[in-house]
């Protein structure tokens, strides 16, 4: 019923950016909060940033100051730009939305495929 695809990953150098984009689409009535969430090898999955509806914003304290997410609500599509990218931000980033969908009417959260971002020299 609600899908969400991401784009914008792939193989950048230490200091470099990035901006990932993840459109949801499908029988959407309204979207909530929308966020960012990474996994690197190894270890569990973890938030890097959200926002709500209303462009309220909320990051992980190591990527403050360099990440930035926001969101077209009219284009159902939230954004992360990455900037001064570390090595450590190498994992598989994936999109989460809460969506209420229009039939039947159901609030609930979505996740995309994934995308992978990988900094090394």
């Amino acid at each position: 019923q609600v899908q969400l695809v991401e784009s914008g990953g792939g193989l950048v150098q230490p200091g470099g950016s990035l901006r990932l984009s993840c459109a949801a689409s499908g029988s959407i009535f309204s979207i909530n909060d929308m966020g960012w969430y990474r996994q690197a090898p190894g270890k569990e999955r973890e938030l890097v940033a959200t926002i709500t509806n209303g462009g309220n914003t909320n990051y992980e304290d190591s990527v403050k100051g360099r990440f930035t997410i926001s969101r077209d609500n009219a284009r159902n599509t939230v954004y992360l730009q990455m900037n001064s990218l570390k090595p450590e931000d190498t994992a598989v980033y994936y999109c989460k939305g809460r969506v209420e969908t229009r039939w039947p009417r159901r609030m609930s959260d979505y996740w995309g495929q994934g995308t992978q971002v990988t900094v090394s020299s």
